[in-house]
């Protein structure tokens, strides 16, 4: 009797640390900062800045502004949402090249789609490529890097 008590004590505390360990590698990636991208257009660039990047299960979201030089009045703001499931985030934590994609709306009410992949260069950083489609014939392609954590 004592012994099956022990073992049972056992048994839920060795699974309680495997559900923690599955849990924990994942957690590290509630946060994840975009550095500042340019990128050129007709006689001109465009300066994408981020907010850091917040997750909710299986989403991130960030807030996002525009800045287009010299055509000022084209700068916007706004948000953006990927989709970046679980298993992509395990992916990632083994180093492997994620694809993602997801869309993003203006303040002014226009709607983005988005595509980009993410390749890592160590536990915490890497590479990130981000396609904005503005409209059917025109994509921004943004070339940046990514830092995970605090």
């Amino acid at each position: 009797m004592v012994l099956r008590l022990l073992l049972a004590c056992l048994c839920s505390a060795t699974c309680g640390l495997a559900v923690q360990g599955a849990e924990a590698p994942l957690a590290r990636y509630d946060r994840v900062e975009i550095a500042p991208a340019k990128t050129s257009i007709f006689i001109g660039n465009v300066t994408l800045t981020l907010t850091p990047f917040a997750r909710k299960p299986g989403l991130y979201h960030s807030d996002y502004h525009a800045k287009v030089f010299p055509y000022f009045f084209y700068s916007e703001s706004g948000w953006i949402a990927i989709e970046v499931p679980d298993e992509a985030l395990q992916q990632l934590a083994r180093g492997e090249t994620i694809q993602f994609k997801g869309r993003g709306m203006s303040d002014d009410g226009d709607e983005r789609h988005i595509e980009g992949r993410a390749v890592p260069t160590d536990a915490n950083s890497g590479k990130i490529k981000v396609r904005v489609f503005v409209s059917k014939r025109i994509q921004l392609i943004f070339n940046t890097t990514y830092r995970i954590g605090p």
